[in-house]
């Protein structure tokens, strides 16, 4: 399969003006009710903002990070949402400082995809340890309504 060239993207991002940075944070309770909570905060933020076409795919995104923050970690979370310079970035931190690696699930494991998710959906990703713990990152592109991009800049990336 054909991936979309991130930097192709970034550029008709930047050459169109971007978004106006706009910031967002919240804490979860250590409860499996965060992530739907997590998932309905980034849908209405998001469609604040303008950026309804990011939305599907964030909300995935964030509710695998937060997921994996109430299995493997413990104390408070918190999700953050930062839209800025044609990008958005959704980090997720929480009090284990361990940081996570991609693992192969077996066939039936009823988990082990999140971050193979996070790695094949978002732009980029990472992790990086805080005073408090780890945080946990990606970033997409978002463009305004009102921008567009040439569908040139859009075109697969030969393999």
């Amino acid at each position: 399969m054909n991936r979309v060239s991130w930097s192709r993207i970034w550029t008709a991002a930047i050459g169109r003006g971007s978004v106006a940075r706009r910031t967002a944070s919240w804490w979860l309770s250590p409860d499996l009710g965060s992530v739907s909570r997590a998932r309905r905060l980034t849908r209405e933020k998001l469609a604040d903002w303008g950026l309804e076409d990011q939305i599907e795919v964030a909300e995935l995104l964030v509710s695998e990070l937060v997921s994996n923050a109430l299995e493997h970690a413990y104390g408070q979370v918190r999700l953050s949402i930062c839209a800025k310079d044609g990008l958005l970035r959704c980090e997720v931190e929480d009090e284990n400082p361990e940081l996570p690696s991609m693992r192969t699930a077996d066939m039936d494991a009823e988990g082990g995809r999140g971050l193979f998710l996070v790695d094949a959906l978002s732009g980029s990703w990472g992790g990086v340890r805080t005073p408090r713990g780890k945080a946990l990152w990606f970033e997409l592109p978002v463009f305004a309504h009102t921008e567009a991009v040439p569908i040139g800049a859009l075109a697969p990336v030969a393999a």
